[in-house]
């Protein structure tokens, strides 16, 4: 069995997600996260969990920097967040000095749980709400 490196899990697992997400970011209570497509400048809602505290919503990217949310987020910060079927307008910040590993014993159970097991560069990401 070949090795695995973070590219090729990056690879299977983003091709399951795809048809996944197809689905998943229709539901109404889903959390997604929209943001700005850095090359295209269009709107790309991902479908992610996460847990608001206040006015601030808590994720953790499995994949880190190789993530199109993640890059699109250091193109452009400016996000909106979809909780509980409401969308919150919000800058997004990238914290690679946080312990994501800690983070997610924060974060709900079913989707650390999956971000543990799917993941190889975790990096948590926090998004300042707006309203």
């Amino acid at each position: 069995m070949p090795p695995t490196t973070p590219e090729s899990k990056y690879r299977t697992v983003s091709r399951i997600q795809r048809v996944l997400n197809l689905v998943s970011r229709r539901l109404p209570t889903q959390t997604v996260l929209e943001t700005t497509g850095r090359v295209s400048g269009q709107p790309r809602r991902t479908p992610l969990g996460g847990r608001r505290v206040g006015d601030t919503f808590w994720l953790v990217s499995e994949f880190g920097e190789l993530s199109h949310y993640v890059r699109n987020i250091k193109a452009n910060p400016e996000v909106r967040v979809r909780i509980m079927g409401r969308w919150h307008t919000g800058t997004a910040h990238l914290l690679p000095d946080d312990d994501p590993h800690a983070r997610l014993r924060t974060l709900p159970r079913f989707n650390s749980a999956a971000v543990k097991a799917m993941g190889s560069s975790l990096l948590t990401v926090r998004v300042d709400l707006r309203d």
